[in-house]
């Protein structure tokens, strides 16, 4: 786990600056400069064009993290299999654009009433998901070879930066709304076409030999890209099948309230996602190892470290929710339900932590589709009687329940065949503790003075009194860990002794 502490710290201290980039151009100038419709508009681009990208890498995002272990070495070169998943792209995009202009007409009949600028603007969803296919694809390459530093860097901090700078250029009315749209969605290539180049130019890709992948092998690896397939679907197409029927039922603008909601969720899944980036191709290599006993523990200490984060900062934002969603428009205060439901499935998302990955890298993968299709019909099904009954909280209610039921599935499958599972005993005493706190806050009432001073103090009351009985009783011993090297670090001297 120390590997993974390392390199997980480095990209979370990127992706963290990245976050306060983003909070800037999402939370503050989005809201400030455009129109809720607006808002809504480019985040319907966004997630329809992460779906034509997972659609159209036809399970070559997955076969990357799976079969790169088994081409470094000198039999089969890395090129090779690199070229493979190229290709598999390539004719991916190829067939969705083609799908993508045959909906078009489609498209203007349903959403043609209530979302006109989403039908104008439609096109715009295909250079967003080639972008988006190609960096998905170039970052999982070289997280095989724990290069993670640059992809993170590029999308968390170099975009936001260009897109901190549109925003302004738009605000004092350099560029109209149309010029900005336009470069927003072109700017998405940079990152996509910096990787490839520095693949190329750190030679990542060896080619010593011409030799070709076994056909019997290159059969196994596309007969895997193709039931894996599911697996990256699952989440993208639940997140972009809540916005485009929310659109529908609704419109654009309580799109734009529920996608603003979906950004502070994704804000506090950085830490997670720092730790999964480096921890998901060691899944991979593990298995390959037969490592078994490895590979339960580094499912546990995931799932355990991740449990203690993401209930740690939904304690700072559910208690300072009022003051938080205080600096936005009156709008989004139906906001604070939507992100209660959206945090109880992430919660379980996070704390199943490599179940998926564990799945899909094993001979067991197949199980996914299954689990995708339930998955898909239980979100659409509900969003069906929901979203009209309770709008933008309908949608949050059934993506929650069906993140849920999702994971669970996994967790017995992987448990059936494999007897691995993320439970331990020190995570009851974690969730009493989270939910002591909750409860003092709910009865305690709230300050009355200004917000920010409000949300400081109670901030770091959470802060101190989470922490400090984490640490006294060493309910993590991972966290206390890296607390020790930490304070080491910094005071040359540790504070606190694990046994």
């Amino acid at each position: 786990m120390g590997f993974v502490q390392k390199h997980a710290f480095k990209t979370m201290i990127i992706s963290y600056f990245g976050l306060v980039l983003g909070y800037i151009n999402k939370g503050v100038l989005f809201v400030i400069i455009l129109s809720t419709e607006q808002i809504g508009l480019i985040n319907l681009l966004l997630s329809v064009g992460m779906l034509f990208a997972q659609f159209s890498n036809l399970g070559a995002f997955n076969s990357t993290i799976k079969f790169l272990p088994y081409f470094k070495n000198d039999s089969i070169k890395n090129s090779t299999f690199f070229k493979l998943n190229i290709k598999i792209v390539l004719f991916g995009i190829l067939l969705f654009t083609i799908v993508t202009l045959l909906l078009k007409n489609e498209i203007n009949r349903y959403f043609g009433l209530k979302s006109e600028l989403f039908v104008e603007n439609y096109y715009w969803i295909i250079p967003l998901g080639i972008a988006n296919v190609f960096f998905v694809l170039f970052e999982n390459f070289l997280r095989g070879y724990h290069k993670n530093i640059m992809p993170v860097f590029l999308n968390d901090f170099v975009l936001r930066i260009i897109i901190f700078s549109l925003l302004f250029l738009h605000w004092f009315k350099y560029i109209d709304f149309t010029l900005f749209l336009t470069l927003y969605c072109l700017l998405h290539l940079i990152s996509p076409i910096v990787l490839f180049i520095s693949i190329i130019m750190k030679k990542s890709i060896e080619e010593k030999e011409k030799l070709k992948i076994p056909v019997k092998f290159k059969k196994i690896i596309l007969n895997y890209s193709l039931f894996s397939y599911s697996n990256t679907l699952g989440v993208i197409v639940v997140t972009t099948m809540d916005t485009l029927m929310i659109t529908y039922y609704e419109g654009l603008k309580a799109t734009g309230v529920y996608t603003t909601i979906l950004y502070l969720i994704s804000a506090v899944q950085i830490p997670y996602r720092s730790l999964y980036r480096v921890s998901e191709p060691l899944v991979a290599i593990l298995w390959r190892a037969k490592k078994k006993v490895e590979l339960e523990v580094l499912y546990k200490k995931l799932s355990s470290v991740s449990l203690l984060i993401i209930l740690f900062l939904f304690l700072i934002i559910w208690v300072n929710r009022y003051d938080l969603f205080g600096f936005l428009p009156s709008e989004y205060s139906i906001g604070i339900w939507v992100f209660f439901f959206l945090i109880i499935g992430k919660i379980v998302d996070l704390y199943s932590g490599l179940n998926g990955a564990i799945l899909v890298t094993s001979k067991k993968y197949k199980f996914d589709i299954f689990f995708t299709l339930i998955l898909l019909v239980l979100v659409f099904s509900l969003n069906l009687v929901l979203i009209p009954l309770y709008g933008v909280v309908g949608a949050a209610i059934s993506t929650a329940f069906a993140v849920v039921f999702y994971n669970l599935g996994r967790i017995l499958i992987v448990w059936k065949y494999y007897k691995l599972h993320p439970f331990e005993l020190n995570q009851i005493f974690i969730l009493a503790l989270f939910l002591i706190i909750i409860l003092l806050f709910e009865v305690t009432p709230s300050l009355k003075i200004i917000p920010i001073v409000n949300i400081l103090i109670n901030s770091g009351i959470i802060t101190f009194v989470f922490f400090g009985v984490i640490f006294k009783f060493k309910l993590n011993r991972e966290i206390t860990l890296y607390f020790n090297k930490f304070t080491q670090f910094v005071f040359k001297k540790e504070f606190i002794s694990v046994n």
